[in-house]
């Protein structure tokens, strides 16, 4: 095998794994997981009481990023309490 294409499986992997462990997107796509209709679901799913608490911790910046690029739509779809 290549190892340019090992490289890339590996780095798809990697970018898998940590898409589906991303606050933003679980509190929004899974059924359960988000806390209803509210802005920065992300990290408010990433800094709850769990299991996984210390490791969430890592996503927490990102999740903040991603949160503040979908507050438009979490807007449109406010207002909050």
């Amino acid at each position: 095998m290549n190892k340019g294409f090992i490289l890339r499986v590996a780095l798809l992997g990697v970018a898998l794994m940590t898409l589906s462990g991303c606050g933003s997107i679980i509190s929004r796509t899974v059924p359960g997981q988000g806390h209803g209709n509210q802005y920065y679901p992300g990290v408010r799913w990433d800094l709850r009481d769990g299991p996984w608490r210390y490791v969430t911790v890592i996503d927490v910046p990102l999740s903040m990023i991603v949160d503040t690029f979908m507050l438009p739509i979490d807007a449109r779809h406010g207002p909050y309490d």
